[in-house]
């Protein structure tokens, strides 16, 4: 354990970029979105600074305000945890690219608002990500449920105040489940740090750690919009499209999986969770839901819910995959964390880059376009083919050690989930990319279309290109598998 500065910057640059935004204002939207910028780069410099150490094995920690003996407001960043730091503070600057191109082409208004609450949310994310233990988790989880709401619903029109009320009632009740699990947790260990393998195990009878494991799973699978507590999600598609890839690939639905995640390796741990079965009952759930997502995304005409459904689909795959506790599906599901991420931001950035140049929505009006807007149709289909999990894309690696996981828990079941999986994501993705390129749209043609404006297809394309890079060679850059082997070993005990 080793003392640092890095975490708290990683947590704080959003912060005081944020306050920047707003001391800035409307007045110069350029040194603004300067500030924006700048606090990205700042918070991805601050997280990659610290994976030397990580990869060495160290574990980093600030204490932000000392409690009692065994209780703090903690930062602590171990490998799990930098997954997700990583891909939240890299995707900011890329979205953050994206979005001044977005909110200018469009002349959205409040666009002060918008950046300030994108850089709280990021602050919120990289403080989910880094925490120390359960009450520092959930201080940040609430920052980052607050201060996305404003983006939900900042149209301002009544179908986003509706979708805005709606996310808060849905993730405020999850937050309740979640105090009362926090609760129970010091009342019978005496302790809320995280341990790689748990540390509930022998400190209360059977049918009261199911009763908090319920409660936890119910609390933060609001916010991972397992089914039925996912409604919330598909209904706040009605933000701008900077927002929708906030939620569904940066930050608030993975911090519902990663907070997950977390109880399940971190708080119970395999062992806890194969005594009391309480793997077999989560891996049936999130198999449901991984099912009838799909389903509805078949039936889906509006481009981002369809996506929004296929989000539900790849998180339940995430949880799934841990549930199973082995070492290749645990494996599998922290590669598939960040690889779903850079795919799934790639498909709303192409359904924002498609609403910019022709303000279509609907999937029945975008026969053709592929030959009008070749490159974000390409990056479209590259994602697509991912989380199809068809090579060379990253998806492909995540789902094969999903399914060879499936495979050592002899659980065949639960391969099958995967494998219908797949085949369900390329029923409601092929016929999308086979009408843009091979189909004509009939009648009145319209103003003529062309790509979106180069802020808008750059970091689409760069994602696309990141989501093939990362087959080829997934520890590029980010060093994702290294540490999802290191999670992985720290829980089975090597291998």
């Amino acid at each position: 354990m080793t003392d640092s500065v890095q975490p708290l910057i990683a947590v704080l640059a959003p912060m005081i970029g944020a306050a920047l935004i707003l001391m800035t204002g409307n007045k110069r939207p350029n040194l603004r979105e300067f500030w924006t910028l700048l606090a990205s780069v700042v918070q991805f410099m601050a997280v990659y600074g610290m994976i030397p150490q990580i990869t060495q094995g160290q574990t980093l920690r600030f204490t932000l305000v000392p409690i009692g003996k065994a209780l703090a407001l903690e930062l602590r960043v171990d490998a799990f945890g930098m997954i997700f730091a990583l891909l939240a503070s890299f995707l900011w600057i890329l979205v953050s690219v994206y979005s001044i191109g977005y909110m200018r082409n469009l002349k959205e208004h409040a666009q002060t608002r918008f950046y300030f609450c994108f850089a709280m949310a990021l602050s919120g994310a990289a403080g989910v990500a880094l925490s120390g233990n359960l009450l520092t988790l959930y201080m940040f989880y609430e920052i980052l449920t607050i201060s996305t709401f404003p983006l939900v619903a900042h149209k301002e029109t009544p179908e986003a105040l509706r979708a805005g009320r709606k996310y808060l009632v849905y993730l405020l009740t999850g937050a309740g489940f979640v105090l009362f699990s926090i609760a129970g947790t010091y009342y019978l260990t005496g302790s809320l740090d995280f341990v790689a393998g748990g540390f509930v195990s022998g400190r209360g009878s059977g049918e009261i750690l199911r009763i908090v494991f319920a409660a936890f799973i119910i609390g933060f699978g609001t916010k991972a919009a397992i089914m039925p507590l996912h409604e919330w999600l598909p209904s706040a598609m009605v933000a701008p499209t900077p927002v929708s890839a906030l939620l569904h690939a940066v930050a608030v639905v993975k911090a519902g999986v990663f907070c997950c995640l977390r109880v399940i390796f971190y708080v119970y741990g395999p062992k806890t969770l194969n005594d009391l079965n309480l793997w077999i009952i989560l891996a049936t759930v999130v198999s449901f839901t991984v099912i009838v997502a799909n389903l509805y995304a078949l039936t889906q005409d509006n481009l981002k819910r369809r996506l929004a459904f296929s989000t539900v689909n790849n998180l339940a795959v995430i949880i799934l995959g841990a549930s199973l506790i082995t070492f290749d599906s645990v494996r599998g599901a922290l590669l598939h964390l960040p690889f779903h991420g850079f795919m799934k931001i790639t498909l709303f950035m192409c359904a924002g880059s498609i609403y910019v140049a022709t303000k279509k929505e609907l999937i029945s009006e975008m026969d053709g376009i592929g030959r009008k807007m070749p490159l974000t149709m390409a990056a479209f289909t590259v994602a697509a083919a991912g989380l199809v999990g068809i090579p060379p894309v990253c998806g492909f690696l995540s789902k094969w050690f999903l399914s060879l996981g499936a495979l050592q828990s002899g659980e065949i079941l639960f391969l099958f989930v995967f494998l219908v999986s797949a085949l369900l994501d390329a029923a409601y993705f092929f016929p999308i990319i086979f009408n843009a390129f091979f189909k004509t749209r009939e009648g009145n043609p319209g103003r003529p279309v062309r790509e979106a404006p180069f802020l808008v297809s750059a970091p689409l394309a760069v994602t696309a290109f990141l989501s093939v890079l990362f087959f080829a060679f997934p520890d590029a850059m980010l060093r994702f598998y290294t540490m999802g082997d290191l999670v992985a070993r720290s829980l089975f005990g090597g291998r």
